[in-house]
């Protein structure tokens, strides 16, 4: 067999990569990942596909991780050997949680280099362990095409059993790694195909009469999908949605339902259809786990979040025998909840309204604004919107937030990915911890496309969540100040980072507000292309009280609720 010469094989990997539909590449530069460069330069030249080049491995690969999820469609990154390999793991671990075709490519130094403490050399090979459908590593000389064609189907999901996720192909390469003679990739560039607008099509459930009245909610977790609306518009039922379910919208959704569920009309649920993977709250954790609720989740294919036996609820793939276990609402549970809802949301919105800017207050505004592509960073951020954001009559914007593992790091490289994947306005809300683990993402290299991407930060100058948590409690206590003191170093990690300053490093647009008519005024501005940065700046010391205050109000509104509806 004649052994192949490290750019030929480079060719054949991007020959594999089109083949199985990549049409986007995240390159992070080195030298013995250089034949596969020099490939997708090649291909890019030829107008194939798109390089993004990217200095720092993890942004890298939250940028591909974001390209793939906004367009569908399987997205590769390119790493050297040694660590950088290494940095790709916590957006491999998100792939995988999250079931999302990323397709790692990392080059790797022959097999003779081995064990013989050639710089940067290690074992790559199941680098990754269980994060990843299908890892190969292909021997310097042979022909990668066979493993790329095998590593693509298992991201796309199209093995049996097997939910679409992260690959990775190791490929080793020898020296020589630069084209022979005289080499210039043709001038043509790749084109960017011309990409539709979030629109919002609903699914076809018919409506179904003859079913038993039962006391049912339509839970959507994340990554539900419009199906989860539809079904619940179809049976009559109540609609709780997180915000990142793409079902929060429509006639039957409640806004503030995470309160609710500890109160009235919460108490009456006797049955629950979950659709997607709920992740923010813990009523909705208690409610699936009450004693005498039967929970049932439609599952019609396999996913990563979850093993088989491991949850309570009745697994449902077909959405007849679904209906025929949800019922129609009965008398009066459809009417209950949406006066318990308008009533919750009119106290939030009351409140809010009377209180100093908030991150509730400031999730309403951007749930209000953003159009195109929304991203709601892990932590406080997607929770405020949860807490209260009215749902709209139809979606304004395509939701997204990594929740595979819900961490804070990648966001804004995720965020600048979805503007990549298909060149869709994009709206980034999160916190400042979160802004600033992944401040290298707004670094681009000279050239590199700059997206349409508006960032939200709420800045409290440190970690809110855990003040609304546990923590919240030792830390408040007033007579134990080294607890007081030892809670917020921990768990509060105070900070004064200057984001002003950071942006102009970066050279993106900055803006501060500190009130709600000012943070309104900025999010209703015309959008002008490039990169912003809206920085709220709030202080955090409240927020424990507001969020005790917005429950009591909550609860007050509906407690005369008692005296009608379905009861």
């Amino acid at each position: 067999m004649t052994s192949l010469g490290s750019l030929d094989a480079a060719r054949e990997v991007v020959s594999g990569l089109l083949a199985g539909g990549v049409r986007r590449v995240v390159v992070c530069p080195g030298s013995r990942s250089a034949p596969l460069a020099y490939a997708l330069a090649e291909a890019e030249g030829r107008g194939l596909l798109e390089l993004v080049v990217r200095i720092d491995e993890r942004a890298g690969g939250f940028t591909a991780l974001g390209a793939a999820l906004s367009s569908g469609r399987p997205t590769a990154v390119v790493t050297t050997s040694g660590t950088a390999a290494g940095n790709l793991l916590p957006a491999v671990m998100e792939a995988n949680h999250a079931e999302v075709p990323l397709v790692v490519l990392s080059a790797d130094r022959p097999a003779e280099l081995h064990g013989t403490g050639a710089n940067q050399t290690t074992e790559q090979l199941d680098l990754f362990g269980e994060h990843v459908r299908f890892a190969t590593s292909v021997t310097a000389g042979e022909s990668p095409s066979s493993a790329v064609r095998t590593a693509l189907s298992a991201a796309s999901g199209l093995l049996p059993g097997v939910p679409s996720g992260p690959v990775q192909v190791n490929v080793c390469f020898r020296d020589p790694l630069v084209p022979a003679g005289e080499w210039e990739p043709a001038a043509a560039g790749w084109q960017q195909p011309p990409t539709e607008g979030f629109a919002y099509r609903r699914p076809a459930v018919a409506a179904l009469g003859g079913l038993p009245p039962r006391r049912t909610v339509v839970l959507a977790g994340h990554g539900a999908g419009p199906l989860a609306e539809a079904f619940a518009a179809a049976h009559g039922l109540p609609l709780l949605a997180e915000p990142s379910s793409n079902a929060r919208f429509g006639s039957h959704a409640v806004g503030p339902y995470r309160v609710l569920l500890d109160a009235h009309p919460g108490d009456g649920i006797e049955r629950v259809v979950l659709f997607g993977r709920p992740t923010l709250s813990r009523p909705v954790t208690a409610l699936l786990a009450r004693e005498g609720v039967e929970t049932a989740l439609y599952h019609p294919r396999p996913v990563a979040w979850f093993e088989e036996g491991r949850r309570r609820e009745r697994l449902v793939a077909d959405l007849d025998e679904l209906s025929e276990f949800a019922g129609r609402g009965a008398d009066g549970w459809l009417d209950t909840w949406l006066l318990a809802g308008a009533s919750a949301q009119e106290a939030v919105d009351r409140l809010l309204a009377s209180s100093p800017l908030s991150g509730p207050k400031l999730g309403q505004l951007v749930w209000q604004h953003a159009r195109g592509q929304l991203m709601l960073g892990s932590s406080n951020g997607i929770r405020d919107v949860d807490l209260a954001a009215p749902p709209c009559p139809e979606p304004r914007a395509r939701v997204f937030a990594n929740r595979g593992l819900s961490g804070i790091d990648g966001t804004v490289s995720s965020a600048t990915g979805l503007w990549l994947g298909n060149r869709v306005e994009t709206t980034l809300f999160l916190g400042d911890l979160t802004f600033l683990h992944d401040a290298g993402g707004l670094l681009l290299g000279v050239g590199e496309a700059e997206p349409s991407l508006r960032i939200v930060v709420l800045n409290d100058a440190g970690g809110a969540i855990f003040g609304l948590l546990e923590h919240g409690r030792v830390g408040g206590d007033e007579s134990r100040p080294g607890a007081r003191a030892a809670v917020e170093r921990l768990f509060g990690t105070p900070h004064k980072a200057d984001l002003r300053a950071l942006a102009a490093a970066y050279g993106v647009r900055h803006t501060a507000v500190r009130t709600t008519a000012e943070a309104t005024a900025a999010l209703a501005a015309p959008r002008s292309g490039g990169r912003e940065i809206i920085e709220a700046r709030v202080d955090r010391s409240g927020l424990r009280g507001l969020h005790e205050r917005l429950r009591a109000a909550v609860t007050e509104s509906v407690s005369p609720q008692h005296r009608y509806g379905y009861r």
